[in-house]
C-alpha cells in the first residue's frame, strides 16, 4: 500500500504563497488521478484541485487562477502551488490519490496539512 505525507503548511499572511507537496512512499505512475481536498472546521471536505493522466486538471471554482497542482513522476510528488492566499483558504489540506482497476476504485489519503492564512 503506497502512503502518501503532506508537507509545507503553515502561517502566511493573506496575499501570500505556499507550496504544498506529496510524497508518496512508492510509484504514482499507477494511480489514475491524484489531488488535494481541503476541510475547515465545521465544513465538509471539498475538492480543491486534482490532475489525471498527468496533463488533465480541475480546480474549485473558488481558487481559479490561484492555485496550480502539477506532478512529477520521476520524484512520486505532487505539488499544489497556492498564491493570492486569502483566509477562507484557511484549512487542513489532505493529498488524495485514486487507483480504478476492473472498475473498482480505491482511494488513499494523506494524514493532513495545516495551511492558516491571517494576519
Amino acid at each position: 500500500q503506497v502512503q502518501l505525507v503532506e508537507s509545507g503548511g503553515g502561517l502566511v499572511q493573506p496575499g501570500g504563497s505556499l507550496r504544498l507537496s506529496c510524497a508518496a512512499s512508492g510509484s504514482i505512475r499507477s494511480f489514475n488521478a491524484m489531488g488535494w481536498y481541503r476541510q475547515a472546521p465545521g465544513k465538509q471536505r471539498e475538492l480543491v484541485a486534482s490532475i489525471t493522466g498527468g496533463i488533465s486538471t480541475n480546480y474549485a471554482d473558488s481558487v481559479k487562477g490561484r492555485f496550480t497542482i502539477s506532478r512529477d513522476n520521476a520524484k512520486n510528488t505532487v505539488y499544489l502551488q497556492m498564491n493570492s492566499l486569502k483566509p477562507e483558504d484557511t484549512a487542513v489540506y489532505y493529498c488524495n490519490a485514486v487507483r480504478v482497476v476492473v472498475g473498482i476504485e480505491s482511494n488513499v489519503w494523506g494524514q493532513g496539512t495545516q495551511v492558516t492564512v491571517s494576519s
